[in-house]
């Protein structure tokens, strides 16, 4: 009788003892082998799952991306909510998620710093994976403009705002260590009220 393998299941304990692996030894010193050894299998079984280190730390990235995407979608979609109530809940709801992923936030970190040391801007890199929440964003504002329900303000420049606020969650939580960023919340609050008419 042959062994039946869950493979979500597989791939998602690999992601978990990958990213252990990261974060123990930094993405540049860490392995695949490494990651094998962590997971209890060979190298020959990881390869069934990814082809590389590279392709493990960008599909956490992506899961994590995708699990946010989903719920900010649902939020958008709300049609009960006004647009100030859109706003809080998305950041709300990006703030927790990152909270949550700290660890990944770190190794995140931890490989942008190195690709600004080796002289290549992680700049594009970021901008790629975070056009989608600013997008959103800017989009729920253009919303509240246009229902009468925000002032009328620089789109760009409330988006930048807006934005800023998990850009600072992550300082708080990677560089800071801060085991919470529940102040944040109320200060994303605070802001949209004061963009409401």
């Amino acid at each position: 009788m042959s062994i039946i393998v869950e493979h979500d299941k597989r791939r998602k304990e690999i992601l978990e003892k990958a990213l252990d692996v990261f974060m123990d030894e930094g993405f540049e010193d860490a392995t695949f082998q490494k990651i094998a050894d962590r997971c209890g299998i060979t190298r020959t079984t990881l390869y069934l799952y990814f082809k590389n280190k590279k392709e493990i730390f960008n599909y956490s990235i992506k899961q994590l991306l995708v699990e946010v995407e989903q719920d900010l979608q649902t939020i958008r979609g709300d049609g009960s909510l006004g647009a100030a109530k859109k706003i809080n809940k998305v950041l709300g709801n990006v703030i927790d998620r990152l909270e949550v992923n700290r660890r990944l936030l770190s190794v995140i970190s931890e490989y942008l710093f190195h690709l600004s040391k080796s002289n290549v801007d992680p700049e594009p890199r970021v901008r790629r994976r975070t056009m989608r929440l600013r997008h959103i964003l800017a989009s729920m504002v253009i919303e509240g403009v246009k229902s009468g329900e925000l002032a009328p303000v620089n789109i760009k420049v409330a988006d930048d705002l807006l934005y800023s606020f998990v850009e600072s969650a992550i300082f708080r939580l990677v560089v800071l260590k801060r085991s919470a960023v529940s102040e944040l919340k109320s200060a994303i609050a605070m802001t949209v009220k004061g963009m409401e008419k």
